[in-house]
């Protein structure tokens, strides 16, 4: 199962079969959304009968995405967003966290799902001061992604990369890398890369992905969280550094830090 919608098979499919599970829908489900079929909600629950805690990571997963782009939009000042991987539009999506803090903020997501389209389209809208635009692309092909987010994005101003839930998606590290490499490449300094993946550091979870990705899904490969950590090699690694993205600077509360999950993640800035 991934960790968020994004499929990189290298071919956009034109249309979707209710019938069979699909990751963007089966995260909707654990999400709590309604965007998801009976086969969804079935692949979710096998999955969550040897891993239960998924639900807890997707909710973590989607906080820590509205702390991270917060701190950017906030703190750092960033008016632009590149999201690759959008996955189904729920509560709280990177425009209306960055355009809440900037109404003039200006957003690209990226996707290949063809559902995944037709929400976005309907709902990713912009505040009047500012853009959205949705790129129909993969993951694996980064020139054509920056091409067309040029015409959103103004490439010699830092933005806001987000990678959440992607690069599990790509099982050769030189490959990933290389992807990375060409994405960062493009922005200028001071841009900021958001990335996150699931990690091994659970057996639980490490069985539930074995037995998904066996059922012919795109395979979801679980790093550690010390290999998740070289995708900022490069970078200046913004404090925490790389965590369970329910510690990446979790908002205060009287009862102590939040508890641990398995996906881990970080924020760095391009120097």
């Amino acid at each position: 199962m991934t960790d968020d919608s994004l499929s990189p098979t290298g071919t956009p499919q034109s249309a979707f079969d209710t019938g069979v599970p699909h990751s963007a829908r089966i995260w909707n489900y654990w999400l709590g959304g309604k965007d998801n079929y009976p086969a969804d909600r079935e692949a979710g629950d096998a999955f969550c009968e040897i891993f239960p805690g998924m639900p807890e990571v997707a909710r973590a997963v989607r906080h820590f995405l509205a702390r991270a782009v917060r701190h950017l939009a906030d703190d750092v000042g960033i008016r632009q967003f590149l999201d690759i991987g959008t996955g189904l539009p729920t509560v709280d999506n990177t425009h209306e966290i960055a355009q809440r803090v900037a109404p003039e903020s200006r957003i690209v997501y990226v996707d290949n799902d063809p559902l995944v389209l037709a929400h976005a389209r309907a709902l990713l809208t912009s505040t009047p001061p500012g853009a959205t635009d949705y790129i129909d692309a993969d993951v694996r092909a980064p020139e054509t992604i920056l091409e067309a987010a040029a015409r959103t994005l103004d490439f010699s101003r830092p933005v806001g990369l987000i990678l959440l839930g992607i690069m599990a998606h790509i099982s050769d590290d030189d490959e990933a890398r290389s992807i990375l490499d060409r994405l960062l490449d493009a922005l200028p300094p001071g841009s900021h890369l958001v990335l996150s993946d699931g990690t091994d550091v659970d057996k639980a979870r490490e069985e539930a992905h074995r037995r998904y990705n066996s059922g012919g899904a795109v395979p979801y490969l679980l790093r550690s969280p010390e290999q998740l950590a070289r995708f900022f090699d490069g970078l200046e690694l913004l404090e925490p550094g790389v965590v369970s993205v329910s510690r990446w600077r979790p908002e205060p509360s009287p009862f102590g830090p939040p508890s641990e999950v398995s996906t881990f993640g970080g924020v760095a800035r391009k120097v």
